[in-house]
Parts: C-alpha cells; structure tokens; sequence
C-alpha cells in the first residue's frame, strides 16, 4: 500500500493482532509503486503479499489476479455502503476488493466572507437570492464573479471567486454526472458516450469561470489539485471543489483557519454528484495466507471507523461516517457522505485502459476546451474517436 493507506488502516491492524494474534506487516511504497509491484508480482506467478490496497483506477487491470471476495459483503456490509463504492468492488462477475476508505469532492467556502453582512448586503442587491453556499452551476458561476476582484487596488485581480483545475479530468466528470450522463466516458456496455449532451453541457459549464466569466486564474492548464488546494490555503481564492480530507488538512497558519466552511457538491439536472476515491483491499490469487487475509479484511469493514482518526481521516462505510459526524472537526462529514451516497455519484469507468483513455482522449480534450478557441462539441467528437482507437 502507499502511506496514506498505512495511517488509515494501523489502529485496525494493531485491534487485529491484538484478538487474532494475526500479526500484519505493512510494505510501504510511493503511489505509482503499489501499481509496479503488484503488477511484477503477477508477472512472477508468486506473492509475497496476502492483501494488496489498490486504487479503484486499478480495479479493472487487477480483477482476474485476486480472489472473489463476495462471501464477505454481507447484506449488512452492503447497506452500509454507498452504493457506488458497491459498484466499484464489481468487475464482471465478481467482488474484488472491500472498500477501505473513499473520498469525493465537496465544496469548500471562506465562512468569514460568505458571513459578512456587507458581502450579503451587496451580493442580494446585484443578483437578487442571498449569499449562501452554491448549491447550483448558475450560483456557482455568480458567486464565483462576485468575489474576484483587486483587493489592493493596482489595478490586477489578486483575489478569485475560485480555481479552474487544467491538470486533472475528474472535476469535469463530476459536472458529467450532475448533468445527467449515464456514465463517463463509456456507459455500462462499454460504448463510448464522451460526446453525449451531459459530457457537453458539462464541459460548457467547466470552462465558463475561465473562458468567460474570468472568475479563476488565468494559468488553468498548470493548476491541479496541489496547486487549487495552495490558493485556497493562502486566501486566494473563496472556494474551491476539493477532495473532503481537505477540512483536517488546513494548515494552523495559514490565512483561512478557522474560517472554512463545506458543503455537498454541486447539483446539476440530476442532482448532487461526484467522481469518488476508493481504495480497495484485494487478496492476490498467489497469496499464501488467503483464510488469514480475509479475515484481516472482513475485520477492517466492521472496523472501519478507526481509520477515521489517522490524518487523512476517512473511512468507506456510512455508519463510521455518522458517528463522527457532529463532533467538533468533523464538520465535513455530512457533506462528504451525503456527496458519496448520491444517487447520480458514479465511479470511473471500469476499463483495463482507463488511464490511457484519460491520457491520450479525456484530458486533452479538457485542455483543449480551457484555451476558449475551440469548440465544445467538435473537442468531445475527436476525443471519441480517439478512445474508440485505444478500444480497438
């Protein structure tokens, strides 16, 4: 597993050893090497791993190397699962993986200027609803305008409604979602659907703040999450989409602690929706302690809330969400769960070539789009052809 998923699943272990006596040592690796090394593990026929914790971009590429861990999802284990994290742990015929913990996009505010009675004063008087946390596209794009401006005066904005992330797709993806796609990029057949009307509508509303409306920074193809989440740390910006974890992870120092306020994503034509991040617990088919590395896994699902005091602070099951929810710090929580839990929220496609699709189609075309000289419709029809090549 890589670091963050050692932090969230010690105290389980530790629980673990202490009434199995089931002693469980972690491998620790960079992201990219969870990926690397199971994959030379398969190439080697042996493991030297009973479970592996992978990304559920990974799924796809991984399903036919690790057991069918079905027998574990029990009714119970299943209602208290959102349901696309269920849907996730499915590849084909079979149960793959148990969710260990997941993550969505949830707004993210400056409660200190959303709460300031001249900023409402002014908000209500030039677009006529009050100033709250944005619950739709059209409030999204107006208050995102409303707050860019020259805070000292030289004549450059220096203060942006929001960020545009040029780097990454997944944003988009969400918007995808809320407009009512079935899917992105391939719908359940595998059939491409990238240029359908929600991927449009979507990529319409996503490159507006930057194409139009001039609420974000201009640079959007250098920004991606590291970058949007240093601008909204250093009160740059007056929200942001960012993944729930965030809300911990504001630094003491920076200009904006104690002053963030969440709330669920956005909500389109199909309502909330966003693109989760699980990470799911797999056995290798060469494992040599299988019994011993489902027991650890179905142990982690019934106690998954202990991870929920590591630093990430995440978990996958509902229930382990709700019992943080109204403690102080937790505040996140409700929006993260109700974000997760929304019936529109759809993982990414489960498709061995997913990254390459995303590489070579998906996120050029955003890129394409963000430049503000191209158009909508013909970006996503090229971008189709392309996956279709990668497909066949």
């Amino acid at each position: 597993m890589e670091g963050g998923g050692e932090m969230l699943q010690k105290a389980v272990a530790e629980k673990f050893t202490a009434e199995t006596g089931i002693q469980v040592n972690f491998t620790v690796v960079p992201y990219q090497g969870v990926f690397d090394k199971f994959s030379a593990e398969i190439a080697s026929g042996s493991s030297a791993f009973d479970v592996v914790t992978i990304d559920v971009v990974w799924n796809a590429k991984f399903a036919d190397h690790v057991e069918d861990l079905s027998p574990l999802f029990t009714d119970a284990i299943r209602a208290d699962l959102p349901p696309a994290l269920l849907a996730d742990a499915k590849v084909r015929d079979k149960l793959i993986g148990m969710p260990g913990w997941a993550n969505a996009e949830i707004i993210f505010y400056r409660r200190d200027l959303f709460d300031k009675a001249e900023e409402k004063e002014v908000f209500q008087a030039k677009y006529g609803y009050p100033l709250a946390p944005p619950t739709t596209w059209q409030q999204w794009r107006d208050i995102a305008k409303f707050f860019t401006r020259d805070t000292d005066s030289d004549g450059k904005i220096d203060f942006w409604g929001t960020d545009t992330i040029g780097t990454f797709s997944e944003e988009w993806m969400a918007h995808v979602l809320q407009a009512g796609s079935p899917g992105v990029i391939l719908d359940k057949d595998g059939q491409v659907i990238i240029d359908n009307e929600g991927h449009k509508k979507a990529l319409e509303f996503y490159i507006s703040p930057h194409c139009i409306d001039h609420s974000v920074p201009e640079n959007v193809n250098e920004i991606g999450w590291g970058e949007a989440q240093n601008l909204f740390y250093q009160g740059k910006t007056a929200m942001m989409k960012f993944w729930g974890h965030a809300y911990k992870m504001t630094p003491p120092d920076s200009k904006i602690s104690g002053k963030v306020g969440v709330a669920p994503m956005l909500a389109g034509d199909a309502g909330i929706a966003a693109i989760p991040g699980p990470w799911y617990n797999v056995v290798p088919s060469t494992s040599q302690h299988k019994d011993a590395a489902k027991k650890f896994i179905a142990f982690a699902i019934a106690n998954n809330a202990l991870g929920i005091e590591a630093p990430l602070g995440l978990a996958a099951t509902n229930s382990a969400y709700r019992s943080y929810a109204g403690k102080p710090g937790y505040e996140h929580f409700t929006p993260l769960l109700q974000t997760l839990s929304a019936p529109a929220t759809r993982g990414r496609p489960m498709n061995e070539k997913y990254q390459e699709i995303v590489d070579e189609a998906v996120l050029p075309a955003v890129q394409q789009a963000l430049t503000c000289q191209a158009d909508v419709g013909e970006v996503l029809t090229e971008a189709k052809e392309t996956i279709e090549e990668i497909l066949n």
